[in-house]
């Protein structure tokens, strides 16, 4: 599988009660096509996988495929502590036909090299499908390091990574020394970076809400190779990616945003709590600002 364009990290949306809202849920999933990102995420963090019991990620990801219609790819995350867990969500995640898996470290256990690389091919063994590693230590605790990337060459069905350590020497490595491993940016302020150096991707949780501008960037500099015009887009977008990664409220904002746009994506699960009125505030107001300056660059009307 050719991990090509934009990802979105679909939230789930839901009722005051925390019940999941499945028309939100269905209206999110049309306007993330209508919108032309080109992949829908189920269970990513953004979906608040690790608020939600297993019956319900498997609901999820069978709802999910029904919206999605194989319209676009649809990704599933298997994040879990246990590698059996993991396991069990990949079977699942296949059985509902998802194109690929997402595979991050599991957290808290702070695992080897090694045992990373172990715990990601029982998953492959399990499911057999194309995967997306996931690499984020800053929830994580510990990088997918060069021996995990290493053992886990045993498989082609490796062949994207997720790079969200914030370390550009990382992006480096990847692009120079496993170039059979595509990179896809996650780290949304460095997106310009990520594409200069070959990136073709990029999951992108603000793209729930904000997809053209996310597409324009990506259209920028992976399609048309025009950076300059990328640069001007990624300098609208800086004040968004500030406001979203301040004060541990990004999955808040994401949902607050989709919210802007006339779907009630409702509350985070707790322990997450709602933005205040002074952040909706700021948010929309950052939203605004940078839709204008798109436009401007672009040419169409966001």
């Amino acid at each position: 599988m050719h991990f090509e364009g934009i990802y979105t990290p679909l939230v789930t949306p839901y009722h005051d009660d925390f019940s999941v809202n499945e028309e939100a849920l269905a209206q999110t999933v049309e306007h993330l096509v209508a919108a032309g990102v080109h992949g829908i995420i189920v269970a990513g963090s953004t979906g608040e996988y690790y608020a939600q019991t297993e019956e319900e990620r498997i609901w999820m990801m069978n709802r999910c495929a029904e919206l999605i219609a194989g319209r676009v790819p649809m990704i599933v995350g298997t994040g879990a502590i246990r590698t059996e867990d993991s396991i069990l969500y990949a079977q699942e995640a296949k059985k509902a036909g998802a194109d690929a898996l997402l595979v991050a470290t599991p957290p808290y256990a702070y695992p080897t090299g090694r045992e990373i690389a172990l715990h990601a091919l029982a998953i492959d063994r399990a499911a057999n499908l194309p995967v997306m590693l996931y690499n984020y230590p800053g929830r994580m605790s510990v990088n997918m390091d060069e021996e995990t990337l290493d053992r886990l060459g045993r498989s082609p069905n490796f062949c994207g990574i997720k790079e969200s350590s914030g370390d550009i020497n990382r992006v480096h490595m990847l692009a120079r020394d496993y170039p059979h491993i595509a990179l896809s940016c996650g780290m949304d302020d460095q997106a310009l970076e990520f594409f200069a150096w070959g990136a073709r991707s990029w999951v992108c949780a603000g793209s729930n809400f904000a997809s053209e501008a996310h597409i324009a960037l990506y259209q920028a500099c992976a399609v048309e190779g025009d950076f300059t015009k990328g640069r001007a887009i990624m300098s609208a977008m800086l004040p968004l990616m500030g406001v979203l990664e301040q004060g541990g409220k990004f999955v808040q904002c994401i949902k607050y945003g989709l919210t802007l746009r006339g779907i009630d994506a409702g509350p985070p699960r707790r322990p997450l709590q709602p933005l205040n009125k002074d952040d909706k505030r700021q948010l929309a107001q950052v939203i605004r600002t940078m839709n204008t300056a798109v436009s401007a660059i672009t040419g169409e009307t966001i």
